[in-house]
């Protein structure tokens, strides 16, 4: 008989303010306390750990093609050794190519947007794509949902 998998990345009870804290670079952790400032002025969302490493912000429900359904962060990140991970939305890269070309220095990929500094980015770009994701993700804006 086969044997659901469980998933890994789902909302706990772990504190935000503990794993920000524990990020070992201090302008990694600066970075990403800014970072959580900007996401919960834009969502009006409580931080949320998501997993043992992503910080969420409000949560969407999603269905694959499959009929498998799930939940994940509208927006969240992960303060990496190497980056910041922002989670946005699949196919932000083509939908919003005008606004990351304002954005400065990045990386993308499946719906991930890789920033080295925050301090190199255009902040206002940045909101925007959060705000934007997050009207997607909430059904405002009628783009799919690229990447489920």
């Amino acid at each position: 008989m086969a044997t659901s998998k469980q998933p890994v990345t789902v909302p706990t009870d772990a504190s935000v303010d503990d794993f920000l804290a524990a990020v070992p670079d201090e302008r990694r952790r600066a970075d990403a306390e800014r970072l959580r400032t900007l996401l919960r002025e834009v969502t009006g969302e409580p931080a949320v750990m998501w997993g043992p490493s992503i910080v969420g912000f409000g949560s969407y429900r999603y269905t694959y093609d499959s009929g498998r359904t799930g939940d994940w962060p509208l927006v969240g990140f992960s303060p990496r050794k190497q980056q910041l991970v922002v989670y946005l939305v699949g196919g932000f890269e083509e939908r919003h190519a005008s606004v990351l070309a304002r954005l400065g220095p990045h990386k993308t990929g499946k719906g991930c947007l890789y920033l080295n500094r925050l301090d190199d980015v255009d902040e206002s770009a940045l909101r925007e794509l959060v705000d934007r994701t997050v009207r997607v993700h909430k059904g405002v804006d009628r783009a799919s949902r690229h990447g489920q």
